[in-house]
């Protein structure tokens, strides 16, 4: 098997169009894979790629960044697959690596954030330290927001959840996973992956209480 350094370099764009989807297993797939069979990586790559991108963008709020971490996940799988151990669905592997790589992206931002926050508030000589980018509490004119302002809001709210509570909710309330495999990809308990999500929602809907009407 050939090391890549791209996913790209496997030209999905001329060749998925001709390849014959098969009936073919993950667990297949990779082990083709591992042979030097390439269709076989691009055919895992067309299985997971959206959902994958689009569970990234979802935990880090960043379209760009989800499209970039997203390749380094297909290329750590490809890099791995020796490595694999048929103990878990192949869905639960490939998750497992996008949320470390995601959350490693969130904490890389927050130290980023708390280094620029603290040269900003120790410029400011005489001035008492405050909240950076504190929440407006006040209600917004329009209760009735329409659909794709409430999108907007339910995300900002989501990017506000610590690591801890952001992964499992993306991967229940958006991703659909059962508790079981949150906890397989998270590797923790189901016990705490129900506790860490009904804290979330609980913080989401003390998030939100003053930009949608919540029924009493």
């Amino acid at each position: 098997m050939r090391t890549l350094t791209s996913i790209e370099e496997l030209d999905f764009a001329a060749a998925m169009p001709t390849v014959v989807v098969k009936k073919t297993s993950d667990h297949v797939l990779l082990e083709e894979t591992l042979a030097g069979d390439e269709d076989a990586f691009a055919e895992l790559v067309r299985r997971y790629r959206n959902q994958i991108t689009s569970y990234i963008y979802r935990m880090t709020n960043d379209y760009d960044g989800a499209v970039d971490l997203a390749q380094e996940t297909f290329l750590r799988v490809y890099r791995a697959a020796g490595r694999y151990q048929t103990t878990h669905a192949f869905s639960t592997y490939i998750y497992r690596i996008a949320t470390k790589l995601a959350i490693s992206e969130l904490r890389k931002r927050k130290r980023r954030r708390l280094v620029s926050l603290t040269g900003l508030l120790s410029s400011q000589e005489g001035q008492e330290a405050r909240d950076f980018d504190a929440p407006d509490d006040k209600p917004l004119q329009d209760v009735s927001l329409v659909d794709s302002e409430k999108r907007a809001v339910v995300k900002r709210a989501i990017s506000t959840l610590p690591d801890k509570y952001r992964a499992p909710l993306v991967l229940r309330d958006v991703e659909g996973k059962s508790y079981d495999e949150i906890a397989a990809i998270l590797c923790t308990s189901e016990g705490t992956v129900k506790s860490r999500i009904n804290r979330a929602r609980n913080f989401l809907r003390d998030k939100m209480r003053n930009y949608i009407q919540v029924a009493p």
